[in-house]
């Protein structure tokens, strides 16, 4: 009887995170139509289902599909990628503060944009032999190892070194303060425009990537989420200790290698087509655990789904507020991320 009642609380419980899913999917799709209609070109929901229905031509197709659809796909697909990797760290490390951002990924994926722009002239008319040789992705493929770069340095360390978690996060505050130092020293060797170009790609904005750029993101980051969908039983081991965790077959080691590795290589992808865009992966898993837990069964799709909805808000925030121009996403998530984390920390200290 007792275990017939424990099972229809559970079966209740799954149900509402169910409906509550499926509330949050529909926010999204009413977000997405929303960010489709408005802007300095209004169009009405009427215009904005006959031109994803194909149905419209001229203006509204190139306003819909040329313009605003590869931004609002862009936020999604990002938002998406830094919350199952903020999730991912999070969880590896044991350490509620891991993010790519707080490893020094993003910091690593500036330097590297900002020694492509200056060093290499990538952000000038002037063109190099690499610059020729990359083309237009010569800033993002310098950025993509800029990030890599830190990735693996923090990984090299917790193998050779066995780290402890917590000195995991430490490192990357070195790592942060070394690539920040590094980005300073660039600029202040730059010229005035060389500056403004570094300036603006570490503000972070979605409207930088194509269809191309979507689709290699896209790829990475569902790859990714069946990985760790995959060994969600493994992650709801981790969080009951170590110990725990080895006396049921779980092969820590390996996961945290794998898991990190994977992790880092979708945040990096992201913030190299991007620029930095801080706090969202530290943010986007906090809110889902508050909202369905810690069952990584139901945190993984909550933790991708969150931060969609926060960076396409963000963005399209960003767009109204500007009116005819756009405000780099980077600067909204950073005023909602801080005081937002604040508050989430001070709540989880009152429990």
């Amino acid at each position: 009887f007792l275990m017939g009642q424990l099972l229809n609380i559970y079966r209740e419980k799954i149900q509402r995170r169910v409906w509550l899913f499926l509330v949050l999917l529909f926010l999204l799709s009413a977000l997405i139509i929303f960010a489709i209609a408005v802007g300095p070109y209004r169009l009405s929901l009427n215009e904005v289902i006959r031109s994803l229905s194909g149905l419209e031509t001229g203006t509204q197709k190139v306003v819909v599909w040329d313009i605003r659809m590869p931004r609002i796909v862009a936020a999604i697909i990002t938002g998406c990628a830094l919350g199952i990797s903020g999730m991912a760290i999070q969880c590896l490390l044991r350490n509620p503060l891991a993010s790519p951002f707080t490893l020094g990924i993003s910091q690593g994926a500036a330097f590297g944009a900002a020694f492509s722009i200056v060093v290499l002239n990538t952000g000038s008319m002037k063109q190099s032999a690499l610059n020729t040789y990359l083309g237009a992705y010569a800033t993002t493929t310098s950025a993509f190892i800029g990030a890599i770069s830190a990735t693996i340095i923090i990984l090299l360390l917790a193998r050779l070194k066995k780290m402890s978690p917590e000195a995991i996060i430490l490192a990357g505050v070195a790592l942060s303060s070394l690539f920040t130092s590094g980005t300073i020293l660039i600029q202040y060797f730059a010229t005035e425009g060389e500056i403004a170009s570094v300036v603006f790609w570490t503000f972070g904005d979605v409207a930088r990537s194509g269809w191309q750029e979507l689709a290699i993101l896209s790829v990475a980051t569902i790859l990714v989420i069946v990985y760790f969908f995959i060994h969600s039983w493994d992650l709801n081991a981790m969080t009951a200790g170590e110990d725990v965790g080895r006396s049921l077959g779980v092969g820590l080691d390996r996961l945290r290698l794998v898991g990190m590795s994977m992790a880092a290589l979708v945040s990096a992808l992201a913030t190299a087509f991007n620029g930095v865009i801080a706090f969202l992966g530290l943010l986007a898993p906090h809110i889902a655990r508050r909202l369905v837990g810690s069952d990584y069964r139901l945190l993984i799709p909550f933790s991708c789904l969150v931060g969609a909805l926060l960076l396409l808000a963000a963005d399209t925030a960003g767009r109204l507020m500007v009116g005819s121009g756009t405000l780099p996403v980077g600067v909204l998530t950073s005023f909602m991320g801080a005081p937002l984390f604040l508050y989430l920390l001070i709540k989880g200290l009152g429990r």
